[in-house]
């Protein structure tokens, strides 16, 4: 394996993780807190403005206490190895502070934190995770208060099964979604703040606070992760389903789930095993760890076996090289995929990320398909082309924190570039989505055709680049596409907490008369439930319904419609 990444930043080798390769950082409280805080400063010079850099990074802590500012920027995740958050305690920071100009974070994607507890150096600072899209803050435990901007423009965002014993919340970001979480507060939250399962979450006032609260989850299944076990040896903890939850799933009594020894896991690394060997281990029923780094696949990942684990460290990323799709699983029940970057490769996938098989009839409520922290890109790192970004079709499968993304701006971004129909395109029944961002696709961002689906937070930018009204016109005549669609022939439905947002014609050779005639889209039906929409629109289009003709237009400028 080459060491370069590690060799250029100057890591000793008593800092490399001995089992998962040159690109996972490994710390423990006794090493020299002056060389592990080199290092992070290091990283972070290396990595805060790599926007589209193709090097990734993991930093696990083993349990312990550091005295340690841990600040995290593009393609790191850093990560706690105890069981709890309890167990790895960082007195200082676990951080990602603004590095753009006029503290604009709307560009702070790809990084994570996981499974620390932060106790803040100076007492009345507050943590600052200044963030967007794609930048889990989760499994973590602050002493302390927790803000998601720095006070410039910002869009964010996911805080997942974690305490804040002060306030959370963003002074100026557009919206935010926490979930299964403890906070002493909340503040701030322009066009869309959404809270399911949280103690301490503000109480509804719509349309004067943009404010959406549900109690608890009906079925859900935390992500897994990498922790020590009691003896001592490293493996994947994979938390139990729960069922109406809410609040932290690792507070009081020892929380249940399996635990996948290393032994029975393939660890994969980028230039050493294809996607086939990677399939080989799979049908042999090994879990998979894909440790930081791109994997360019001349074959999709197929994941076929029940109760198998793929986990991605440090945004490892999976590239189609030949018109597949980047990864496929089966309708088994227990199939879980977590913490990966896909992008779109130079040859057309009809799907990126397609979700068990077509026309499948298998019943997994027992034990569902849960994905959790996958984040799809259509261009912008390089050239890249799909049909479907993410299709699903398992039953009762749970979606965890998506976000699916053609690219506005970087590498092959054009009308005629960078293309892909849908976002997201839900056929199985059952299919819960908690955090879906989905944003640019030049029709639908979201088609739901199966039933009983359910969507809690939702933020989407429509495409900025329609050339013309003509190139943008859904097959009903309707003006644009819906950004959330709901098939027509769907009896039941729910969401809450819809932001959709318009930027229409701000991109060169774009039309600038081009308009969204409903921002969603539901078959009229005592089943379908859509709960609290906010639309906005700053390019030159406007939006000119909220929900199948109901709504005031959303028209160019400032204006915004709750």
């Amino acid at each position: 394996m080459k060491r370069s990444d590690s060799e250029a930043l100057s890591i000793p080798g008593t800092f490399l993780h001995p089992v998962l390769g040159d690109r996972v950082l490994i710390f423990d409280e006794t090493m020299n807190r002056e060389q592990m805080q080199n290092i992070i400063n290091s990283l972070h010079e290396k990595m805060k403005h790599d926007e589209f850099s193709e090097e990734r990074f993991a930093i696990l802590l083993k349990p312990g206490v550091y005295n340690l500012d841990l600040t995290v920027d593009y393609y790191i995740q850093a990560a706690g190895l105890g069981r709890v958050p309890g167990e790895v305690t960082l007195k200082g920071s676990v951080q990602s502070i603004t590095t753009t100009a006029n503290n604009n974070v709307t560009i702070m994607f790809w990084r994570a934190a996981e499974n620390m507890t932060v106790e803040p150096a100076e007492k009345t600072e507050p943590v600052i995770w200044a963030v967007s899209q794609a930048a889990p803050y989760r499994r973590m435990h602050v002493k302390g208060d927790l803000i998601f901007d720095q006070n410039g423009w910002a869009s964010g965002g996911y805080l997942g099964n974690s305490a804040v014993e002060g306030k959370a919340g963003t002074r100026t970001g557009q919206q935010w979604f926490t979930m299964n979480s403890r906070v002493g507060g909340w503040y701030g939250g322009e066009w869309n703040r959404t809270f399911l399962g949280v103690e301490g979450a503000p109480e509804e006032n719509w349309p004067d606070e943009p404010t959406t609260t549900l109690a608890s989850v009906p079925l859900f299944r935390e992500k897994p992760f990498l922790a020590y076990s009691k003896e001592g040896e490293t493996g994947i903890f994979v938390p139990a389903l729960n069922r109406q939850c809410a609040g932290v799933s690792w507070n009081g009594n020892e929380e249940k789930g399996e635990w996948i020894d290393l032994k029975r896991c393939f660890i994969a690394f980028p230039e050493q095993h294809s996607a086939k060997q990677i399939n080989e281990a799979l049908k042999e029923g090994l879990s998979i760890i894909l440790t930081p780094g791109i994997y360019r696949l001349t074959e999709p990942i197929r994941v076929t076996r029940p109760g198998t684990v793929v986990l991605g460290l440090g945004m490892a990323t999976l590239i189609p090289m030949k018109g597949d799709a980047a990864l496929e699983t089966a309708d088994e029940p227990g199939i879980i995929i977590a913490g990966l970057l896909v992008d779109a490769g130079p040859v057309e996938s009809p799907v990126l990320v397609r979700i068990g098989e077509k026309d499948n009839r298998r019943d997994n409520r027992d034990n569902p398909v849960s994905i959790h922290d996958i984040f799809c890109r259509i261009g912008g790192a390089a050239p890249g082309k799909a049909d479907i970004c993410m299709e699903v079709n398992s039953h009762h499968a749970i979606l965890d924190h998506l976000w699916l993304w053609r690219a506005d701006h970087g590498a092959g971004v054009d009308w005629k570039g960078n293309t892909c129909r849908v976002g997201l395109l839900v056929k199985g029944n059952d299919v819960s989505a908690y955090g879906l961002f989905n944003e640019h696709f030049q029709e639908y961002q979201t088609l739901w055709c199966g039933e009983r689906g359910t969507t809690v937070f939702y933020q989407s930018e429509l495409p900025y680049d329609p050339p013309t009204q003509s190139d943008w016109t859904a097959p009903d005549g309707h003006r644009g596409y819906a950004s959330y669609k709901v098939a027509d022939g769907v009896k039941e439905h729910r969401a809450y907490g819809l932001g959709i947002y318009a930027f229409l014609g701000i991109k060169n050779n774009s039309d600038k008369n081009v308009h969204l005639e409903n921002a969603v889209e539901s078959p009229e039906s005592d089943g379908v439930v859509i709960k609290h929409i906010t639309t906005f629109s700053r390019g030159y289009g406007s939006i000119r319904h909220s929900l199948n003709g109901r709504g005031e237009s959303t028209e160019p400028g400032s204006n915004r419609f709750y």
